[in-house]
C-alpha cells in the first residue's frame, strides 16, 4: 500500500434518517463532499415517482392503481454530492418534484408496499454499489434500506425549529401551516405499515434544534470519521 492511500480510507456505508426540516440534505450532502463519498437523497426518489403518477394521471388515491404502474417509470439518481441529479425516463425532474402537488402526495405513493419494494431495490444498488463509499438520507435507511450501514445517524428537531427552517426553505410560506404539515406529514410517515419513519436501534441521535449547520455537519464528520478510523 502507497503511503498516500491510509487504510483509514476504507470506503463506508452511512444512513442518515430523520424528518423533514432537521437538516439531512443540507447535512448529507456537506458530509459526503467533505469526505469524498458518494450521496444518495432517497426522498427526491420517492418524489419522483410521485411526479410520474402525477403526470401520468394515476388515481393518487387507489393504492392498487399505484402498485400496477411502481415498475414503470425509470428512475436515475446521480451521486455526486457537488450536483445530484434525478431523471425520470430521461427528463430531469430536480425541479419539478419539488412542487406542493407533489411534496403533498408523496406520503401516500410512499407508503405502497410496491412503491418501498422498487426504490428500495434501487436505493440498495446504488449504496452497496459505491465504491468510495456513500451517505444515504432518508426515513428508513438504518431501519430497512441498509440495515447493515456501517454508521447510522437520526437526526432530530423541535417542530418549531423544523417549520422555521423549512419556511425559509420556501421563501415567505407560512411558518404555522408549515409546522403543522411536517406534524401531519410525520404522523403518516410514522404510522405506515411499511417501512415507517423510525429511529434504528444502533443509530446515533443528534438534536438539531439548537445547533448551526457548520456544527451539525462537524458532528456527523466527526462520527464518520471515527468509524472510518475502525474506533
Amino acid at each position: 500500500m502507497e503511503n498516500g492511500a491510509a487504510p483509514t480510507a476504507r470506503p463506508v456505508i452511512v444512513a442518515i434518517d430523520g424528518p423533514s426540516g432537521t437538516g439531512k440534505s443540507s447535512t448529507s450532502k456537506a458530509v459526503a463532499a467533505q469526505l469524498g463519498l458518494s450521496y444518495l437523497d432517497t426522498g427526491a426518489q420517492y418524489r419522483a415517482i410521485t411526479w410520474w403518477m402525477v403526470t401520468n394521471g394515476i388515481d393518487l388515491d387507489d393504492p392498487t392503481a399505484i402498485a400496477a404502474v411502481a415498475g414503470k417509470p425509470e428512475i436515475l439518481s446521480g451521486t455526486d454530492p457537488a450536483g445530484p441529479t434525478i431523471t425520470v425516463d430521461g427528463v430531469d425532474v430536480s425541479g419539478p418534484i419539488r412542487t406542493q402537488e407533489v411534496t403533498s402526495r408523496v406520503s401516500a405513493v410512499s407508503a405502497v408496499p410496491e412503491v418501498r419494494a422498487r426504490i428500495t431495490e434501487l436505493q440498495r444498488s446504488l449504496a452497496t454499489g459505491a465504491e468510495r463509499g456513500i451517505v444515504v438520507e432518508g426515513r428508513d435507511i438504518g431501519t430497512t434500506v441498509l440495515p447493515d450501514a456501517d454508521l447510522k445517524i437520526f437526526l432530530t428537531a423541535s417542530p418549531e425549529a423544523r417549520a422555521a427552517r423549512r419556511s425559509g426553505e420556501l421563501k415567505g410560506a407560512d411558518v404555522d401551516a408549515t409546522r403543522e404539515a411536517l406534524i401531519k406529514r410525520d404522523a403518516a410517515d410514522s404510522s405506515r405499515k411499511t417501512s415507517p419513519l423510525a429511529k434504528a436501534d444502533d443509530a446515533v441521535e443528534v438534536d438539531t434544534t439548537l445547533l448551526t449547520l457548520a456544527q451539525v455537519i462537524e458532528c456527523v464528520v466527526t462520527l464518520v470519521e471515527e468509524k472510518r478510523a475502525g474506533k
